[in-house]
């Protein structure tokens, strides 16, 4: 089973230069930056490393957020250091397409293909021995790289996830986020009456909900799929996520943690999706009569 406490093998105990690192990065955190964003990133990069081998979780989670917001080309080994941080963390979905993506992407020739390897193996194994349990033990944690459950961001009091909003209401909303969340190939063909190349209009059935996905074929048509999501005996926690590599964010099945919904790389719209489907099944939870 994947320790938190452990690192891959191959590390080595930290110096005096993760500490010279670490107190950089504090200073510069909230100003401007004074380097050009290819120099920045391998700075980072660099910090990121010494954190990871000093065992400092929350500091090598800062510095990836920050990478994660610049421009321009990040080296193969962010995606490793983004899973191994992601696993400590608790957050194993977005470990696992971190590392995936790393292990695709660089091949058996990867710096850390082995350790990417036996992580996810590690992954896998403590993720099938947690199926079907409520991941309460995130909730007063800090979310790590850009992964949040929905209904527990700030400010959320009125949320849809509270299951105080109409049953219709709720569909309603999910279905004006999905006419502007839809996921493109190339975001900047975003297009006025333009159809995005996934799309998703969602409904519901006798104590289900049905997703009909729209979704371009390599012929230039388009097929039809209908993703059913029983809500009876699931928890109505729903995490999403996004990641810069495939420009997409995710909305994950709550009964096994996999990937369920794919949208379009704008987070408001993948939180405010997340939050109303958790609403939206607390809502048909509900005993009959109460909608």
């Amino acid at each position: 089973m994947y320790s938190r406490n452990k690192l891959p093998s191959g590390t080595r105990q930290a110096g005096p230069l993760a500490g010279l690192v670490l107190a950089a990065g504090l200073m510069m955190s909230g100003t401007a930056l004074a380097l050009p964003a290819e120099h920045e990133i391998q700075r980072l990069m660099l910090a990121v490393e010494e954190s990871v081998e000093a065992r400092q979780w929350d500091q090598a989670a800062e510095y990836l957020n920050r990478l994660q917001r610049l421009e321009g080309q990040k080296p193969p080994e962010y995606l490793y250091y983004r899973g191994q941080v992601m696993a400590q963390s608790g957050h194993y979905n977005e470990a696992m397409s971190a590392l995936e993506n790393y292990v695709a992407g660089t091949g058996a020739d990867g710096k850390y293909y082995t350790e990417s390897l036996k992580l996810i193996t590690d992954i896998e194994q403590d993720r099938s021995g947690q199926a079907g349990s409520a991941s309460a033990g995130d909730a007063g944690q800090e979310p790590v790289a850009e992964i949040t459950p929905a209904g527990q961001s700030l400010g959320s009091g009125q949320s849809a996830a509270s299951g105080d909003v109409s049953r219709p209401a709720l569909v309603g909303r999910m279905n004006r986020i999905f006419d502007q969340a839809g996921w493109r190939r190339d975001p900047r063909l975003i297009r006025e009456g333009s159809k995005p190349d996934v799309h998703y209009q969602a409904s519901v059935h006798d104590g289900e909900i049905q997703f009909r996905e729209s979704r371009n074929d390599e012929d230039g048509g388009r097929k039809l799929t209908t993703l059913i999501l029983p809500v009876y005996g699931i928890s109505p926690l729903v995490e999403w996520s996004c990641e810069n590599a495939t420009e997409s964010c995710w909305i994950y099945d709550p009964r096994d943690g996999s990937r369920l919904l794919r949208l379009g790389s704008d987070r408001d719209q993948a939180e405010a999706l997340a939050d109303t489907l958790s609403g939206l099944i607390r809502q048909m939870q509900k005993p009959s009569g109460n909608s």
